[in-house]
């Protein structure tokens, strides 16, 4: 069996993620978008990560193994965190800033945390596209 092939999967879907994220953030800002480069964004990078290790475990050993439950269980939680608990850490941080516009204090928190469904449904289907591309090319 190829180990290494659920080594170098999630680094593969981080990095298609990645490079589509920073292309779609320079299409909407019309250029170069190297300050958006981080958490948020289309597609989310967390959920490309662990849906592509959930389903290269799916296409290699079935999802009747407890290794497909755990992925799909550690999936789960990695995606409800980058919705719902991020965006509350996002919400925090504007209203943190909003106090801060009137004191001296200069630092500036960042706002853009968490993912929206559409962004993290983009993320899957990026993480399960890339485990089938290198799946099938390992075949």
């Amino acid at each position: 069996m190829n180990y290494y092939l659920y080594l170098i999967t999630p680094f593969c879907a981080w990095l298609v993620a990645g490079c589509l994220k920073f292309s779609i953030n320079s299409i909407k800002a019309k250029k170069l978008a190297f300050g958006l480069i981080g958490y948020g964004g289309m597609p989310s990078n967390h959920s490309a990560i662990v849906s592509s290790t959930t389903a290269l475990i799916a296409f290699k050993e079935g999802i009747n193994t407890p290794s497909f439950a755990v992925a799909l269980t550690l999936s789960f939680i990695v995606l409800l965190d980058a919705n719902s608990l991020r965006q509350q850490v996002g919400k925090h941080a504007q209203a943190i800033n909003i106090l801060n516009q009137n004191s001296t204090q200069s630092t500036h928190l960042r706002e853009r945390m968490g993912h929206t469904r559409f962004e993290i449904f983009g993320g899957i289907i990026t993480g399960i596209c890339v485990a089938y591309a290198l799946f099938l090319f390992t075949k």
